[in-house]
């Protein structure tokens, strides 16, 4: 193995030089690591598979500054038409349709399509944005939902909608599950009839 050593006259290894190559070797206290980069120069950004930087927005449409795992994923291109949805259900009290709060919606300006408002109330309604109610013609209905265990008082002739606790409901759906061995996951009660202005109405004829 050939030694990088330099010698003496008397042909010793010079420690002196020993000692200088091996300074010339160690890495500068001062150096500072160089930080991570992409190919351009800037700093790395996690990508989703399709290449796009992921966005997470919060229930109110704005991006968090730390996410968080429950924070629904919406999506950028989505956030204004969830947010217009979000303002034009806020104003309306009762179960409504697609169609209805498209109607809504260009009402007030917002340009938002039918379909896109479909597919902004189905992702609203994975998240627990949004109630669902199906009418007997299998109609898909929507309402704005507190953040709160509730059922439905629903109006059968204007749709007005009462948000009520379940009062005995809870307890009953939890000895039946029981009694039959099965182990409760949830419930859901929906109770209808006709508000106090839709029976003030005069009956017509």
């Amino acid at each position: 193995m050939s030694s990088t050593k330099g010698q003496s006259a008397d042909g010793h290894a010079s420690v002196g030089d020993a000692a200088g190559d091996a300074a010339a070797s160690a890495p500068s206290p001062s150096a500072t690591p160089p930080s991570a980069t992409s190919p351009s120069g800037t700093s790395p950004l996690v990508t989703t598979p399709s290449g796009t930087s992921p966005s997470v927005t919060t229930p109110s449409g704005t991006s968090p500054s730390a996410a968080s795992p429950s924070a629904p994923k919406i999506g950028v291109r989505s956030t204004r038409q969830r947010k217009a949805v979000i303002a034009a259900m806020s104003d309306m009290t009762k179960f409504s349709s697609a169609k209805d709060i498209h109607q809504v919606l260009e009402e007030r300006g917002d340009k938002v399509g039918l379909t896109t408002v479909y597919r902004t109330l189905q992702s609203l309604s994975e998240v627990k944005a949004v109630d669902v109610l199906h009418t007997d013609a299998g109609e898909a209905l929507y309402r704005l939902c507190g953040d709160h265990h509730h059922h439905h008082l629903v109006c059968t002739e204007c749709g007005e909608t009462v948000e009520i606790g379940g009062g005995p409901v809870e307890e009953w759906a939890g000895d039946l599950a029981s009694e039959h061995g099965f182990r409760l996951t949830g419930h859901t009660a929906e109770v209808f009839g006709v508000c106090a202005d839709c029976q003030n109405e005069p009956d017509e004829g």
